[in-house]
């Protein structure tokens, strides 16, 4: 029996992990309920290396469990979170540029109390990776650092974007990065996660429409930097 050196992508939407299962000519190998597994075995010079890609569904629950589910039965050496998000008031960046983030930050947990023990889900998980700079790809800027949201609702509302900016300041606001990275602790794997986001939309009353209507760019841009980063 062979063995690989194994990456693990996750991403929440189909529209999203159709873009990487062509990219990659992956093939389904497994079933939940509702989380499908795909992989593929490339050869890379003198190696070769197995992708397995979960497609997750939205949300942090759907994250957590198709997490959880790599790592008990991939021996993994990294793990990349992949999609589209929304842009806070960052007007900076553009429509489909892609945020590498390195600071993460779980939203709609409240708890009224500063007890040590409940860093896990109210403190942020910070990243070491991407803490260089930016650089124009041409068709799109790619960022790195910055402040990711995780939250489990959608957004379109322009009130809810300012009460967020004025809080956190943060770059961006998605559904799944804290879940999964919230996994990746408890197995001792933070040093092998990498989340790559791109802009799809400016989280107002047009969000519902753009988020999908820019997907399709948004998306190559991604599968660019996830081509850097395998």
């Amino acid at each position: 029996m062979e063995i690989f050196e194994t990456k693990a992508i996750i991403t929440a939407m189909k529209e999203e992990a159709d873009y990487i299962i062509e990219n990659f000519n992956l093939q389904l190998k497994k079933e939940l309920k509702n989380i499908k597994i795909y992989e593929w075995i490339r050869e890379i010079s003198w190696t070769k290396e197995k992708i397995v890609l979960a497609l997750a569904w939205i949300g942090k629950i759907q994250a957590s469990i198709a997490t959880t589910y790599i790592f008990e039965n991939y021996d993994i050496i990294k793990l990349i979170n992949i999609g589209i998000a929304w842009n806070l008031k960052n007007y900076d960046y553009k429509i489909w540029d892609v945020f590498i983030p390195n600071t993460f930050i779980q939203h709609d947990m409240y708890l009224p109390f500063d007890w040590e023990h409940l860093d896990y889900a109210k403190k942020a998980i910070f990243l070491e990776y991407a803490t260089d700079k930016n650089y124009d790809l041409v068709k799109f800027w790619l960022i790195l650092n910055w402040i990711c949201l995780t939250w489990d609702q959608f957004i379109d509302d322009v009130e809810k974007v300012n009460l967020l900016w004025e809080e956190y300041a943060a770059d961006i606001v998605e559904m799944e990065a804290f879940a999964i990275l919230s996994v990746a602790r408890e197995y001792d794997a933070l040093d092998k996660c990498v989340v790559i986001k791109a802009i799809s939309d400016w989280a107002d009353n047009e969000a519902k429409d753009a988020h999908m209507n820019n997907l399709d760019y948004a998306m190559k841009n991604s599968l660019i930097v996830l081509d850097l980063v395998l």
